[in-house]
């Protein structure tokens, strides 16, 4: 199944929102935090993201395609990963370079997932 413009906007919405707000978590400088942050935020973002599919899923759902999603965007970009956790180390650089990062990943992994649900509708729990 195609997008409709309107889901293409509220993704739209929901992804970058999600996006902007774990920059600002990635931007602490404490390495592996970033990972948590990221996979909470994903976790929100997929529950909303199987609303707008008419779809309303469990939290421990949305968890579980959060983290699926962001392994395969991790794996599809490790020295992204590494470069935004060691980059942590380094004061001044990780606050810059981390948030940038996991903006990069959580748009990649977010449209992912939306293309995914779109296609294949969860079951409503």
């Amino acid at each position: 199944m195609q997008m409709t413009t309107t889901q293409q906007r509220q993704c739209h919405q929901i992804i970058h929102s999600h996006a902007a707000a774990a920059a600002a978590g990635n931007a602490v400088p404490v390495p592996g935090l970033g990972v948590a942050v990221d996979t909470l935020t994903m976790t929100s973002m997929a529950m909303l993201l199987a609303g707008v599919f008419g779809s309303d899923i469990p939290r421990s759902v949305a968890h579980n395609l959060a983290v699926v999603a962001l392994r395969k965007t991790m794996l599809q970009q490790p020295l992204r990963v590494v470069a935004k956790e060691l980059s942590k180390l380094i004061p001044g650089l990780g606050q810059v370079v981390a948030p940038a990062v996991s903006v990069a990943m959580l748009e990649a992994a977010g449209w992912a997932l939306a293309r995914q649900i779109a296609i294949r509708p969860l079951m409503a729990a």
